[in-house]
């Protein structure tokens, strides 16, 4: 890798297709190669990135480059600006320019979709991703369990290559379990699991989304957590009890710092109704400290993300 210091954390990357894997019904793997993807920082668990997508069909996604990318991309023209939308990296390879990325096909006809299904290799876009040359944090990682913590991790199939690669980089000594909701039975993904750690894959087949994995946090938690008690008493420095987050107008996300001494640690991840039913089981109905609970609504049934 080369040694230049970074400007910022974050840097535009020109990739392009070089692999398409699907692995299962609702899930295709996209390789992407690039000619500075060796400047890409291999941060591993849920990493976050963002695709600038193709205008319009054969026309090349693209982003303006420079620390101030995402403000000049907003003042661009409608007719040029590339749709935006955030993944999480699967696997970083960035010795052979490689950065996998798992894109859960979804029916709504969006331009993620859209774009997925015609991928081919060869075609190029824009990814927004963290740069090595930055010598501080790069931020986009969510997953801080404290050491020694049992592990509850839980999702639909947006947040399932996130899950994946939490999996991946987890120590060999962890434990816990992963609920992942996902479309269908052939959608399960492949991923290295710690011998202490349990994945469930729960397959919705054609029911709601939420409709498997609520009734499998709320049997988990209550063994998780055998008896409901009372919030524990509040800490000055913890602030007041979280406000009802409406996620028709508000974006539901809270990641707090690492818990230190937190014997059970919930990432959660999904679509936000969802995500904040099984948020609010584990803090108001079972009396997890809400300090050790990461919670983040990738998506809004019915609403694109920009």
């Amino acid at each position: 890798m080369t040694s230049t210091v970074a400007v910022a954390p974050w840097r535009v990357f020109t990739v392009e297709v070089r692999a398409l894997r699907r692995l299962g019904p609702s899930f295709l793997r996209v390789t992407f190669t690039g000619a500075d993807l060796d400047r890409f920082a291999d941060n591993g668990y849920d990493q976050r990135i963002k695709l600038a997508l193709p205008v319009a069909e054969g026309v090349p996604g693209e982003l303006p480059d420079g620390p101030d990318w995402y403000q000049r991309w907003r003042d661009l023209p409608a007719e040029r600006r590339s749709p935006i939308r955030t993944y999480t990296v699967r696997a970083a390879r960035p010795e052979a320019y490689e950065v996998d990325v798992d894109l859960a096909l979804h029916g709504d006809g969006g331009p993620a979709t859209r774009w997925a299904r015609r991928a081919r290799p060869g075609d190029r876009l824009a990814l927004v991703g963290p740069d090595a040359g930055w010598p501080g944090e790069h931020g986009g990682v969510e997953f801080r369990p404290p050491a020694g913590a049992t592990l509850l991790l839980a999702g639909d199939e947006t947040a399932a290559p996130a899950i994946c690669a939490i999996l991946d980089r987890l120590p060999g000594g962890a434990h816990g379990h992963a609920l992942v909701e996902v479309p269908e039975a052939g959608d399960v993904l492949p991923c290295r699991v710690p011998a202490g750690v349990t994945v469930t894959w729960l397959p919705r087949a054609g029911t709601p989304h939420g409709s498997r994995l609520t009734p499998a946090v709320t049997e988990l938690a209550a063994r998780l957590l055998p008896a409901p008690v009372e919030p524990p008493a509040r800490a000055p420095s913890s602030g007041p009890p979280p406000a009802e987050v409406d996620v028709d107008r508000e974006i539901l996300w809270e990641v707090p710092e690492r818990p230190d001494g937190a014997a059970l640690y919930a990432w959660l991840a999904g679509e936000a109704a969802v995500i904040r039913g099984l948020r609010r089981h584990l803090v108001t109905d079972r009396g997890l400290d809400r300090r050790a609970v990461a919670f983040m609504g990738y998506w809004r049934a019915g609403r694109a993300e920009c």
